[in-house]
């Protein structure tokens, strides 16, 4: 296996990773409103600024999130689901920075939102 080097590659896990995610009957409800083709290419923006030092990813993520009906539990299957799919189909410093970074990202998500929901 290879590592994440490119904008294809996150192309790949993007749509690998949501493709097996909305399996999931508990979180698929979540996504029911997303137009994909049209949410994609900035979920690839912004996994492209993480890992590849792209410029420009500028939103709020967590923000972006607030309006959506995810519960807590979610995160945990997001972040499972995630680790898989990388582990799936690349091996090395970016995969491993994606696991990571993607498990600070549902850490902080999750807690924020338990905040937010006491």
């Amino acid at each position: 296996m290879k590592d994440i080097t490119s904008r294809t590659d996150i192309e790949l896990l993007i749509t690998t990773f949501y493709s097996e995610l909305l399996k999931s009957d508990d979180i698929k409800s979540v996504f029911a409103n997303i137009d994909f083709p049209a949410h994609v290419p900035h979920i690839v923006h912004f996994w492209s600024f993480v890992l590849l030092d792209e410029e420009g990813y500028k939103t709020n993520v967590f923000e972006k999130h607030t309006g959506l009906p995810i519960k807590p539990y979610m995160f945990d299957k997001w972040l499972e689901v995630w680790i898989n799919t990388i582990d799936g189909l690349f091996m090395g410093e970016k995969a491993d920075l994606a696991k990571q970074r993607a498990t600070v990202l549902a850490f902080t998500f999750k807690s924020k939102w338990e905040s937010m929901n006491k």
